[in-house]
């Protein structure tokens, strides 16, 4: 039988023992290699891809945030569980957007630590429940709206919730349960699973493409030639140049988004 295969980088060694101990005790599953800090972790997986990364989510200077998003870049085959130091409404936010699979504290019970393994190995988002929480709904409410904001050119680039998502979003919000929202809206869990599958998913999507344009944006006011001489030029990049690098950039967005239904 295969072993699931899994990394752990946390600053904290008694934590990261503990874990280690955990999944090591498991038969189905192996630790294949564990650091301090989440730039150690990506040299690592870059070479030795797990199917599951364990990575603290703030106490690094590679959070691990930005650690998903390389990660789920080049490898997203890999699943990223993050763990918390301390519960925290604004991380668990930016660990549902990074495109993390799940995300705990510390104080996790390790059975939850060994079942989350097994799931996110087989395609499993139980970071999805972060969304019926009324704080973070509210929050997904938030920054969607805050899109409207975005000139028209970038909004049509990023996803949009559809009106059954966004009620179903302001039913959480109000602080309604999961039974009571079916009730209301005709449903079945299935749906509402689906539909906060959807919104998350449309999270990720969003987050991805507005950190390609930020790059892109930062990049093309600095393309010019510098003169033999060493001064600045004032020959700017030709128009054929300039269209190789705007295909590339559409290429990297259909990578990023796929299809959006």
């Amino acid at each position: 039988m295969d072993k699931i295969t899994v990394f752990l980088a946390d600053w904290q060694v008694l934590f990261r023992e503990g874990i280690h101990f955990t999944l090591s005790g498991e038969e189905d599953i192996e630790v294949i290699g564990e650091d301090v800090g989440n730039e150690q972790a990506l040299a690592f997986i870059e070479t030795n891809p797990p199917q599951v990364a364990i990575l603290n989510a703030s106490h690094d200077k590679v959070n691990g945030f930005e650690a998903t998003r390389q990660i789920k870049q080049t490898l997203p085959e890999v699943s990223i569980i993050l763990v918390m130091d301390n519960y925290n409404e604004g991380l668990l936010f930016d660990a549902l957007k990074s495109g993390a699979s799940a995300c705990f504290t510390k104080d996790v019970d390790p059975d939850v630590v060994v079942n989350t393994v097994r799931e996110v190995v087989k395609g499993a988002q139980p970071i999805n429940e972060a969304i019926w929480k009324k704080e973070i709904a509210s929050r997904v409410i938030d920054y969607f709206t805050s899109l409207s904001s975005l000139g028209e050119q970038v909004r049509k680039m990023l996803a949009h919730l559809t009106t059954r998502e966004t009620e179903t979003l302001y039913q959480i919000a109000d602080g309604n349960s999961k039974e009571q929202i079916a009730g209301t809206l005709d449903v079945n869990d299935m749906e509402l699973d689906k539909r906060l599958g959807s919104v998350k998913y449309k999270l990720v999507s969003n987050d991805q493409k507005l950190m390609l344009i930020e790059v892109a944006q930062s990049v093309l006011p600095s393309i010019s030639r510098v003169s033999f001489n060493g001064n600045p030029g004032t020959e700017y990049i030709t128009k054929e140049e300039f269209d190789a690098f705007k295909e590339s950039l559409k290429e990297r967005f259909k990578v990023l988004s796929g299809e959006i239904s």
